[in-house]
Protein backbone atom coordinates (compact mmCIF):
# COMPACT_ATOMS: atom_id res chain seq x y z
CA UNK A 1 0.00 0.00 0.00
CA UNK A 2 1.36 3.48 -0.81
CA UNK A 3 2.19 5.90 2.00
CA UNK A 4 -0.96 7.37 3.47
CA UNK A 5 0.27 10.83 2.49
CA UNK A 6 0.11 9.88 -1.21
CA UNK A 7 -3.36 8.39 -0.87
CA UNK A 8 -4.56 11.32 1.23
CA UNK A 9 -3.33 13.69 -1.46
CA UNK A 10 -5.28 11.77 -4.10
CA UNK A 11 -8.39 11.80 -1.89
CA UNK A 12 -8.07 15.56 -1.45
CA UNK A 13 -7.93 16.05 -5.20
CA UNK A 14 -10.89 13.76 -5.76
CA UNK A 15 -12.87 15.66 -3.12
CA UNK A 16 -12.33 18.75 -5.25
CA UNK A 17 -13.75 16.80 -8.20
CA UNK A 18 -10.34 16.77 -9.90
CA UNK A 19 -9.24 13.87 -12.06
CA UNK A 20 -6.24 11.89 -10.88
CA UNK A 21 -3.72 10.39 -13.28
CA UNK A 22 -4.25 7.11 -15.06
CA UNK A 23 -1.39 5.53 -13.09
CA UNK A 24 -3.01 6.67 -9.85
CA UNK A 25 -6.35 5.18 -10.93
CA UNK A 26 -4.66 1.89 -11.75
CA UNK A 27 -3.00 1.85 -8.32
CA UNK A 28 -6.22 2.63 -6.43
CA UNK A 29 -8.12 -0.04 -8.36
CA UNK A 30 -5.47 -2.63 -7.57
CA UNK A 31 -5.47 -1.70 -3.88
CA UNK A 32 -9.26 -1.75 -3.80
CA UNK A 33 -9.32 -5.24 -5.31
CA UNK A 34 -6.83 -6.39 -2.67
CA UNK A 35 -9.01 -5.02 0.14
CA UNK A 36 -12.29 -6.30 -1.29
CA UNK A 37 -10.82 -9.74 -1.95
CA UNK A 38 -10.55 -10.22 1.81
CA UNK A 39 -14.26 -9.52 2.36
CA UNK A 40 -16.99 -12.12 2.20
CA UNK A 41 -19.98 -12.16 -0.11
CA UNK A 42 -21.96 -10.98 2.91
CA UNK A 43 -19.84 -8.68 5.01
CA UNK A 44 -20.54 -8.72 8.75
CA UNK A 45 -20.79 -5.21 10.24
CA UNK A 46 -21.54 -3.82 13.68
CA UNK A 47 -23.75 -0.82 14.40
CA UNK A 48 -23.83 2.14 14.57
CA UNK A 49 -23.61 2.66 10.82
CA UNK A 50 -25.03 5.04 8.22
CA UNK A 51 -26.60 3.50 5.10
CA UNK A 52 -26.71 5.24 1.72
CA UNK A 53 -28.72 4.23 -1.32
CA UNK A 54 -28.01 4.94 -5.00
CA UNK A 55 -25.78 7.95 -5.73
CA UNK A 56 -25.39 7.47 -9.53
CA UNK A 57 -22.45 9.74 -10.22
CA UNK A 58 -24.00 12.81 -8.56
CA UNK A 59 -20.68 13.84 -7.06
CA UNK A 60 -21.72 17.09 -5.42
CA UNK A 61 -24.63 15.33 -3.74
CA UNK A 62 -22.14 12.75 -2.43
CA UNK A 63 -20.36 15.69 -0.82
CA UNK A 64 -23.69 16.65 0.76
CA UNK A 65 -23.89 13.14 2.22
CA UNK A 66 -20.54 13.55 3.92
CA UNK A 67 -21.49 17.01 5.13
CA UNK A 68 -24.77 16.02 6.78
CA UNK A 69 -23.87 12.44 7.75
CA UNK A 70 -20.32 13.06 8.90
CA UNK A 71 -17.08 12.37 7.12
CA UNK A 72 -15.21 9.10 6.94
CA UNK A 73 -13.68 7.70 9.08
CA UNK A 74 -15.60 9.47 11.86
CA UNK A 75 -18.86 8.03 10.49
CA UNK A 76 -19.02 4.38 9.47
CA UNK A 77 -20.75 4.07 6.08
CA UNK A 78 -22.41 1.34 4.09
CA UNK A 79 -23.17 2.26 0.48
CA UNK A 80 -25.72 -0.01 -1.17
CA UNK A 81 -24.45 0.13 -4.76
CA UNK A 82 -25.15 2.04 -7.99
CA UNK A 83 -22.26 4.47 -7.75
CA UNK A 84 -22.07 5.16 -11.47
CA UNK A 85 -24.20 6.01 -14.55
CA UNK A 86 -26.78 8.77 -15.03
CA UNK A 87 -24.89 11.50 -13.20
CA UNK A 88 -22.19 13.68 -14.74
CA UNK A 89 -19.38 12.63 -12.39
CA UNK A 90 -19.42 8.86 -12.15
CA UNK A 91 -15.63 8.66 -12.52
CA UNK A 92 -14.90 11.03 -9.64
CA UNK A 93 -17.67 9.54 -7.47
CA UNK A 94 -16.49 5.96 -7.86
CA UNK A 95 -12.79 6.75 -7.51
CA UNK A 96 -13.37 8.77 -4.34
CA UNK A 97 -15.39 5.95 -2.76
CA UNK A 98 -12.75 3.38 -3.75
CA UNK A 99 -9.96 5.57 -2.40
CA UNK A 100 -11.83 5.99 0.90
CA UNK A 101 -12.36 2.23 1.00
CA UNK A 102 -8.62 1.67 0.63
CA UNK A 103 -7.77 4.35 3.21
CA UNK A 104 -10.40 3.31 5.79
CA UNK A 105 -11.33 -0.29 4.94
CA UNK A 106 -13.23 -0.93 8.19
CA UNK A 107 -15.20 2.33 8.08
CA UNK A 108 -16.26 2.49 4.43
CA UNK A 109 -18.34 -0.46 3.23
CA UNK A 110 -19.30 -0.80 -0.43
CA UNK A 111 -21.55 -3.49 -1.92
CA UNK A 112 -22.47 -4.16 -5.54
CA UNK A 113 -25.45 -2.69 -7.35
CA UNK A 114 -26.94 -3.72 -10.67
CA UNK A 115 -25.14 -0.80 -12.35
CA UNK A 116 -21.77 -2.16 -11.26
CA UNK A 117 -21.59 -4.30 -14.37
CA UNK A 118 -19.98 -4.08 -17.78
CA UNK A 119 -23.23 -4.46 -19.69
CA UNK A 120 -25.11 -1.70 -17.87
CA UNK A 121 -22.24 0.81 -17.68
CA UNK A 122 -21.53 0.41 -21.38
CA UNK A 123 -24.99 1.82 -22.11
CA UNK A 124 -25.95 4.23 -19.31
CA UNK A 125 -23.08 6.65 -19.16
CA UNK A 126 -20.02 5.40 -17.28
CA UNK A 127 -18.20 3.96 -20.29
CA UNK A 128 -18.70 7.13 -22.33
CA UNK A 129 -17.57 9.25 -19.39
CA UNK A 130 -14.35 7.25 -19.02
CA UNK A 131 -13.68 7.63 -22.72
CA UNK A 132 -14.30 11.37 -22.59
CA UNK A 133 -12.20 12.05 -19.51
CA UNK A 134 -9.29 9.67 -20.10
CA UNK A 135 -9.34 9.17 -23.86
CA UNK A 136 -9.52 5.38 -23.82
CA UNK A 137 -11.48 2.49 -22.32
CA UNK A 138 -8.59 1.51 -20.03
CA UNK A 139 -10.05 3.22 -16.93
CA UNK A 140 -13.45 1.65 -17.57
CA UNK A 141 -11.85 -1.81 -17.76
CA UNK A 142 -9.97 -1.19 -14.50
CA UNK A 143 -13.13 -0.10 -12.69
CA UNK A 144 -15.20 -2.95 -14.16
CA UNK A 145 -12.66 -5.40 -12.77
CA UNK A 146 -13.16 -3.86 -9.31
CA UNK A 147 -16.94 -4.31 -9.65
CA UNK A 148 -16.43 -8.07 -9.70
CA UNK A 149 -14.86 -7.96 -6.23
CA UNK A 150 -17.59 -5.95 -4.49
CA UNK A 151 -19.53 -7.93 -1.84
CA UNK A 152 -23.12 -8.83 -2.63
CA UNK A 153 -24.49 -7.77 0.73
CA UNK A 154 -23.85 -6.91 4.36
CA UNK A 155 -25.26 -8.15 7.67
CA UNK A 156 -25.53 -5.64 10.51
CA UNK A 157 -25.52 -7.06 14.05
CA UNK A 158 -26.52 -10.46 12.60
CA UNK A 159 -30.10 -9.25 12.07
CA UNK A 160 -30.27 -6.49 9.42
CA UNK A 161 -29.59 -7.75 5.90
CA UNK A 162 -28.48 -5.21 3.31
CA UNK A 163 -28.45 -5.83 -0.45
CA UNK A 164 -28.92 -3.58 -3.45
CA UNK A 165 -32.10 -5.14 -4.84
CA UNK A 166 -33.93 -7.81 -2.90
CA UNK A 167 -34.82 -11.46 -2.47
CA UNK A 168 -34.76 -14.43 -4.83
CA UNK A 169 -37.03 -17.46 -5.08
CA UNK A 170 -33.79 -19.49 -4.96
CA UNK A 171 -32.75 -17.98 -1.63
CA UNK A 172 -33.51 -20.02 1.46
CA UNK A 173 -30.37 -19.50 3.55
CA UNK A 174 -27.70 -16.81 3.69
CA UNK A 175 -25.15 -19.59 3.34
CA UNK A 176 -26.23 -19.87 -0.31
CA UNK A 177 -25.08 -16.29 -0.86
CA UNK A 178 -21.83 -16.94 0.97
CA UNK A 179 -21.04 -19.77 -1.45
CA UNK A 180 -21.47 -17.75 -4.68
CA UNK A 181 -18.38 -17.11 -6.78
CA UNK A 182 -19.04 -13.38 -7.05
CA UNK A 183 -15.95 -12.51 -9.09
CA UNK A 184 -17.81 -12.38 -12.39
CA UNK A 185 -20.03 -10.19 -14.51
CA UNK A 186 -23.56 -10.04 -13.10
CA UNK A 187 -25.47 -13.01 -14.59
CA UNK A 188 -28.78 -12.44 -16.38
CA UNK A 189 -30.60 -14.90 -14.10
CA UNK A 190 -30.11 -16.70 -10.83
CA UNK A 191 -29.47 -15.84 -7.20
CA UNK A 192 -26.68 -13.31 -7.74
CA UNK A 193 -28.75 -11.48 -10.34
CA UNK A 194 -31.84 -11.41 -8.13
CA UNK A 195 -29.99 -9.92 -5.14
CA UNK A 196 -29.07 -6.94 -7.33
CA UNK A 197 -32.28 -6.56 -9.37
CA UNK A 198 -35.36 -7.60 -7.35
CA UNK A 199 -37.94 -5.20 -5.89
CA UNK A 200 -40.62 -5.38 -3.17
CA UNK A 201 -44.21 -5.18 -4.39
CA UNK A 202 -47.30 -4.97 -2.20
CA UNK A 203 -49.33 -6.65 -4.95
CA UNK A 204 -47.10 -9.73 -4.89
CA UNK A 205 -47.58 -12.38 -2.24
CA UNK A 206 -44.57 -14.55 -2.91
CA UNK A 207 -42.59 -13.97 -6.15
CA UNK A 208 -43.61 -12.77 -9.59
CA UNK A 209 -41.55 -11.85 -12.65
CA UNK A 210 -40.17 -8.31 -12.65
CA UNK A 211 -41.01 -5.81 -15.41
CA UNK A 212 -37.34 -4.80 -15.32
CA UNK A 213 -36.51 -7.97 -17.25
CA UNK A 214 -34.21 -9.21 -14.49
CA UNK A 215 -34.87 -10.23 -10.90
CA UNK A 216 -38.29 -10.66 -9.30
CA UNK A 217 -41.00 -8.79 -7.47
CA UNK A 218 -41.25 -10.22 -3.96
CA UNK A 219 -44.13 -9.88 -1.54
CA UNK A 220 -44.89 -9.99 2.16
CA UNK A 221 -45.03 -13.79 2.35
CA UNK A 222 -41.56 -14.03 0.82
CA UNK A 223 -39.91 -11.62 3.27
CA UNK A 224 -41.74 -13.04 6.29
CA UNK A 225 -40.67 -16.61 5.52
CA UNK A 226 -37.09 -15.63 4.69
CA UNK A 227 -36.78 -13.39 7.74
CA UNK A 228 -38.12 -16.06 10.08
CA UNK A 229 -35.85 -18.78 8.69
CA UNK A 230 -32.73 -16.60 8.86
CA UNK A 231 -33.52 -14.47 11.93
CA UNK A 232 -33.53 -11.29 9.85
CA UNK A 233 -35.55 -8.47 11.40
CA UNK A 234 -35.08 -5.96 8.57
CA UNK A 235 -34.06 -5.97 4.90
CA UNK A 236 -32.45 -2.70 3.77
CA UNK A 237 -32.09 -2.06 0.06
CA UNK A 238 -31.86 0.71 -2.55
CA UNK A 239 -32.42 0.28 -6.32
CA UNK A 240 -35.74 2.16 -6.63
CA UNK A 241 -36.37 5.88 -6.84
CA UNK A 242 -38.67 6.99 -4.02
CA UNK A 243 -39.67 10.64 -4.10
CA UNK A 244 -39.64 10.96 -0.30
CA UNK A 245 -36.08 9.60 0.04
CA UNK A 246 -37.12 6.37 1.78
CA UNK A 247 -40.04 3.98 1.87
CA UNK A 248 -41.13 1.25 4.26
CA UNK A 249 -42.69 -1.97 2.97
CA UNK A 250 -44.50 -4.90 4.60
CA UNK A 251 -45.02 -3.49 8.09
CA UNK A 252 -41.44 -2.18 8.28
CA UNK A 253 -39.83 -5.49 7.36
CA UNK A 254 -38.24 -3.95 4.22
CA UNK A 255 -36.79 -0.46 3.75
CA UNK A 256 -35.88 1.27 0.48
CA UNK A 257 -33.24 4.00 0.84
CA UNK A 258 -32.59 6.51 -1.96
CA UNK A 259 -29.64 8.91 -1.73
CA UNK A 260 -29.56 10.70 -5.12
CA UNK A 261 -31.58 13.94 -4.71
CA UNK A 262 -33.22 15.39 -7.82
CA UNK A 263 -32.24 12.18 -9.61
CA UNK A 264 -30.96 12.68 -13.14
CA UNK A 265 -31.08 16.42 -12.34
CA UNK A 266 -34.79 16.46 -13.17
CA UNK A 267 -36.87 14.15 -10.93
CA UNK A 268 -37.35 16.62 -8.06
CA UNK A 269 -37.10 13.99 -5.32
CA UNK A 270 -35.47 14.42 -1.94
CA UNK A 271 -32.93 11.90 -0.62
CA UNK A 272 -32.13 10.26 2.69
CA UNK A 273 -29.51 8.62 4.85
CA UNK A 274 -30.48 5.84 7.25
CA UNK A 275 -28.59 5.93 10.52
CA UNK A 276 -28.93 2.55 12.22
CA UNK A 277 -28.02 2.80 15.89
CA UNK A 278 -28.67 -0.82 16.87
CA UNK A 279 -31.55 -3.06 17.90
CA UNK A 280 -31.09 -2.32 21.60
CA UNK A 281 -30.80 1.45 21.16
CA UNK A 282 -33.56 4.04 21.53
CA UNK A 283 -34.31 5.19 18.95
CA UNK A 284 -33.26 2.19 16.90
CA UNK A 285 -32.68 4.37 13.84
CA UNK A 286 -33.01 7.89 12.47
CA UNK A 287 -33.31 9.32 8.97
CA UNK A 288 -31.50 12.37 7.65
CA UNK A 289 -33.16 13.99 4.67
CA UNK A 290 -31.41 16.23 2.16
CA UNK A 291 -31.85 17.97 -1.16
CA UNK A 292 -29.40 18.45 -4.00
CA UNK A 293 -26.25 20.50 -3.46
CA UNK A 294 -26.75 24.24 -4.10
CA UNK A 295 -26.39 25.27 -7.72
CA UNK A 296 -23.39 27.48 -6.97
CA UNK A 297 -21.52 24.45 -5.61
CA UNK A 298 -21.98 22.24 -8.65
CA UNK A 299 -20.92 22.28 -12.28
CA UNK A 300 -22.91 20.59 -15.04
CA UNK A 301 -20.86 19.76 -18.12
CA UNK A 302 -22.37 19.44 -21.57
CA UNK A 303 -22.93 15.80 -22.41
CA UNK A 304 -25.46 13.78 -24.41
CA UNK A 305 -28.16 12.34 -22.19
CA UNK A 306 -28.05 8.63 -21.37
CA UNK A 307 -30.84 6.47 -22.80
CA UNK A 308 -34.09 6.48 -20.87
CA UNK A 309 -33.86 3.48 -18.57
CA UNK A 310 -36.86 3.15 -16.30
CA UNK A 311 -36.12 4.78 -12.98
Amino acid sequence: MPPHSDLDHQIDRLRRCELITEDEVENICQLARDVLMEEGNIQNINSPITLCGDVHGQFFDLMEIFQIGGDAPHTQYLFLGDYVDRGYYSVETLLLLLALKVRYPDRMMLIRGNHESRQITSVYGFYDECMKKYGSAHIWHLCADVFDYLPLGALIDNEVLCVHGGLSPELESLDQVRMIDRKQEVPHTGLMCDLLWSDPDCQANDFTLSPRGAGYLFGEKAINEFGHANKISLLCRAHQLVMEGFKWHFNKRVLTIWSAPNYCYRCGNIASLFEYHGGAETPRYTFKMFREAPQEERAIPTRPAAPDYFL
